[in-house]
C-alpha cells in the first residue's frame, strides 16, 4: 500500500511534470514535488471553475486529491510519531475539502486547500534533505 499510493501520485505528477526531474530527483525532491504537482492542479482547476469548464475542474481537482492521498499514505506513522498523525488527518481534510470545493464550485475552499498546501511545503521545504530522508522512512 505504501508503494502504490506514493506511486500512484507520482503517476499523476508525471501526467503532467517533466519526466527527467522526477526520474532524476532524490526522496525529498519527490516530495516537493509532489506538493508543486497538487498546487499546479488546484491552481489549474481554480481557472476552470470560474470559467465554467466542468471536465477540466473535476479532473484537475481529482488528480490533487490522488497526489495528497499519496502523500498521506506515505507518511511513516510508526516513526512520525504525532506529527505524522497530525499530517494525516489534514491531508483527509484538504481530500474532503476538494471534493466539497468540486461538488459546490467554491473558489474559496480551492484557495484555502492551496494555502494549506504551501504552508505543509513551506515546513517540508525547510528541512534539510538528510533530515527528510529520515523523516520519510529511508534514514
Amino acid at each position: 500500500m505504501y508503494q502504490t499510493g506514493i506511486q500512484q501520485a507520482l503517476n499523476q505528477y508525471r501526467n503532467a511534470g517533466p519526466l527527467a526531474e522526477v526520474s532524476e530527483a532524490d526522496p525529498h525532491r519527490l516530495i516537493q514535488l509532489l506538493f508543486e504537482g497538487a498546487l499546479d492542479r488546484i491552481a489549474i482547476a481554480r481557472g476552470a471553475m470560474r470559467q465554467g469548464d466542468v471536465a477540466v475542474k473535476g479532473d484537475r481537482i481529482s488528480r490533487a486529491i490522488a497526489i495528497i492521498d499519496g502523500l498521506r499514505a506515505h507518511l511513516d506513522m510508526e516513526r512520525g510519531g504525532e506529527i505524522a498523525a497530525n499530517l494525516r488527518s489534514l491531508y483527509e481534510y484538504m481530500e474532503r475539502r476538494l471534493a466539497e470545493a468540486n461538488l459546490r464550485d467554491d473558489v474559496q475552499i480551492l484557495d484555502e486547500v492551496a494555502n494549506l498546501l504551501r504552508e505543509v511545503k513551506s515546513g517540508w521545504d525547510a528541512i534539510p534533505q538528510q533530515q527528510s530522508a529520515f523523516a520519510i522512512g529511508r534514514g
